[in-house]
């Protein structure tokens, strides 16, 4: 079976570097791998906010809030706009949010199977059992 590649940018004079397909997924994933992250684009789905606005809302410090934007801008998740000294960011693709949805629903629906399941185990009925007989000195 042919392996699906993925070529990556290069510097000048070199080679180009190709990656499997399920490493470059697999490195997406990790630049949503952090709760932040996913708070910042649960908000950007709102529209552009600047780091000011989404201090508050995320709860983190500005230099951490920072560093956390800079993961997704370097993964081409995020983009900045300059309005005057304000950066405001946005998606780079709508389909992140279809992206979260979809997550959404997974862990919804793997959530509601639990509760079932807790649901019956607590239905469940147990009858004691009378003590057992006394052990005899040939099994102790």
């Amino acid at each position: 079976m042919a392996k699906a590649v993925v070529s990556l940018p290069h510097r000048r004079g070199q080679m180009p570097m190709t990656r499997p397909i399920y490493q470059v997924k697999a490195d997406f994933f990790k630049t949503l791998a952090h709760p932040a992250r996913i708070r910042v684009l649960e908000l950007l789905r709102n529209g552009e906010r600047s780091v000011g606005e989404l201090i508050p809302e995320v709860g983190l410090e500005a230099s951490h809030l920072s560093q956390q934007l800079g993961i997704l801008r370097r993964a081409n998740v995020l983009q900045g706009r300059k309005e005057g000294s304000t950066v405001r960011y946005s998606v780079t693709d709508p389909r992140i949010f279809e992206l979260l949805e979809v997550a959404k629903a997974i862990l919804t629906s793997t959530l509601a199977e639990s509760r079932q399941l807790l649901a019956e185990l607590e239905s469940l009925e147990f009858v004691e059992r009378p003590d057992p007989p006394p052990r005899r000195k040939a099994d102790r």
